[in-house]
């Protein structure tokens, strides 16, 4: 009888009425079979959301949502979160049913600071002219390449000192892959002695207690820009109940800074030994190694090379995964990489918990940079006090400067900690340019501020620069001169800020913006951005959007007379 009513109801309505109509967008089976079989037959893991979306954008050229949404399905995941997930990340190129598919071949040239300076945006304006349905044309944030400036990348291949010659010669011939530079391979390393301090942890010979009271007795600290020393930070983890994991963030972004690439691409495997070590002394089951996207002739060395020790049976109790970034400033805050090693957005967390207690997948995690763990070995095998004999001004320990602008020799410059900016110039760099008379620097990449030539005697260490707004953070230094406006150079960071922000927090997110808006114009309105700065600095959630106003506000204090302000 209920068949009948409902057969009755539809004819009295004067439409046949479907018995089923499903909901939401509807997995194309090709794009499923293509996802599938990209993505493999292994079970398909939550916090490898990344990776896939990397496969995908490496096969097709870019993120289609027929593919995503694949992917979704195969995931068992609303579309909602994978879609959020791509978004998110600039190296992701999302497609829609009415959009074009991305060219072939992308360029992108480096606007960051020290770029800019040497002729980036002259080098944009005259490459876009040349875009064709086979090339585009896009900006880019800083590529770890300062000393190189300017730079562009074509495809995986980075073209240092670049010009519009040298790109297009690159272009025509296809050469679109990373070029992998002479390193220290498995094999020279062993025959050095390397990895007998690891075998002597696995063996019983060390003990855990021994190598974190060696490190407590040293001056090494994290070296990524927070400065916590080690040795404390590896007691603290191991004082947490497993199981305990391990995340290295070799995402260094920040504009100037270079240095973990320069030792990832000519001495991977002391960085390794360090790291497989301070796996054993916390116990962690597995590492996860955080690289950065614009690195990958580094990702190529290290899948090689983590390889052979798989192979050498040198991990140990601990498993090594190399993640990759996707092309995320915020990323390099420690608790936006946990997010994104998990899959997901790079969002920075609220704190406490701190990492050390409920990390990855609420785990306790030691996070250790790239440099931090390249010391292990020399301090454990030479001794603290041989490490600690290093330093000037006060300073204790060895530090790597990635220096570069208006210097002779700009690259990685290995000085003893407390070094002063004179100092390095002089002494490491060759002195100034010709034609250059030394006006500013940045003593910690984009967010450490800003000082005058006349303030070149005070020591680059961490807690050395408080005072005057600035700090040494990763130990990027990066040299101006008489020929920089110090205005062009602040609103250049703050964009950079702008751009990179999350969006989570609205002092951060709105705050850059006006900050940017208000930069652009001839006068600034100083007490306008006194205030935004006040707000960003004391309300924003992570450290991205609480130091993006240091190089502003350095401007507005030491170099009065490269602008004109108003007090609004």
């Amino acid at each position: 009888m209920i068949a009948d009513l409902n057969n009755l109801t539809t004819r009295r309505r004067g439409y046949a009425r479907p018995t089923f109509l499903p909901k939401g967008r509807q997995v194309n089976p090709q794009h499923r079979v293509q996802v599938q079989q990209l993505l493999g037959s292994d079970e398909l893991r939550r916090d490898l959301l990344i990776e896939y979306l990397h496969l995908i954008q490496d096969r097709f050229g870019c993120l289609h949502s027929d593919h995503l949404v694949a992917l979704a399905s195969l995931m068992h995941l609303p579309m909602a979160e994978v879609y959020e997930t791509a978004t998110f990340y600039a190296h992701f190129d999302i497609i829609t049913e009415d959009d074009k598919i991305p060219p072939p071949i992308t360029v992108r040239v480096c606007d960051s600071l020290t770029c800019e300076m040497f002729g980036a945006q002259e080098l944009m304006a005259q490459l876009s002219k040349k875009s064709t349905s086979e090339v585009r044309v896009v900006r880019a944030p800083c590529m770890g390449r300062c000393d190189k400036a300017p730079v562009a990348e074509v495809g995986h291949n980075h073209i240092d000192h670049a010009d519009v010659n040298s790109i297009c010669t690159a272009i025509v011939s296809k050469d679109l892959h990373p070029v992998i530079p002479q390193y220290e391979s498995f094999e020279d390393y062993r025959a050095q002695g390397g990895y007998q301090l690891l075998e002597q942890c696995y063996s019983g010979d060390r003990s855990a207690d021994e190598l974190v009271s060696i490190l407590q007795d040293s001056p090494l600290r994290g070296l990524g820009g927070a400065g916590f020393p080690t040795g404390l930070k590896w007691k603290i983890v191991r004082g947490y109940s497993g199981p305990r994991l391990m995340a290295v963030n070799a995402d260094e972004g920040e504009p100037g800074t270079f240095k973990d690439r320069y030792y990832l691409e000519r001495e991977p495997h002391r960085f390794l030994e360090g790291m497989a070590i301070a796996a054993w002394v916390v116990e962690a089951e597995t590492v996860y190694i955080y690289l950065r996207d614009e690195y990958p002739a580094v990702r190529e060395i290290l899948l090689t090379e983590i390889e052979k020790m798989r192979q050498a049976g040198l991990f140990g109790n601990s498993r090594f995964e190399l993640r990759r970034g996707a092309g995320a400033y915020i990323c390099g805050e420690e608790s936006s990489m946990i997010e994104s090693i998990e899959g997901k957005r790079g969002l920075p967390r609220h704190r406490p918990p701190y990492v050390a207690e409920c990390g990855i997948f609420g785990r306790p995690t030691l996070v250790q940079n790239v440099e931090t763990l390249y010391w292990v070995r020399d301090i454990v095998e030479r001794g603290v006090d041989w490490f600690a004999s290093h330093g000037r001004n006060g300073g204790k320990g060895l530090r790597s400067y990635s220096v570069s602008g208006r210097v002779a020799k700009p690259g990685v410059k290995l000085a003893p900690a407390g070094v002063t900016v004179r100092e390095l110039i002089d002494e490491f760099s060759g002195g100034m340019l010709p034609g250059h008379q030394f006006k500013a620097y940045l003593p910690g990449g984009a967010s450490g501020g800003i000082l005058p030539a006349s303030m070149d005697n005070l020591p680059l260490d961490f807690g050395t620069l408080d005072q005057y707004g600035c700090f040494v953070g990763s130990h990027a230094v990066v040299i101006l001169s008489d020929q920089d406006n110090m205005k062009d150079v602040a609103l250049n960071l703050m964009r950079f800020f702008e751009d990179e922000s999350c969006g989570q927090c609205t002092p951060c997110r709105v705050g850059t913006e006006k900050a940017v808006k208000l930069m652009e114009r001839d006068i600034w309105q100083e007490g306008v951005l006194n205030d935004i700065s006040q707000a960003m600095t004391d309300a924003s959630i992570c450290g991205l959007g609480q130091a993006a106003a240091n190089p502003l506000l350095s401007v507005i204090k030491y170099f009065e007379d490269d602008l004109t302000c108003k007090t609004v």
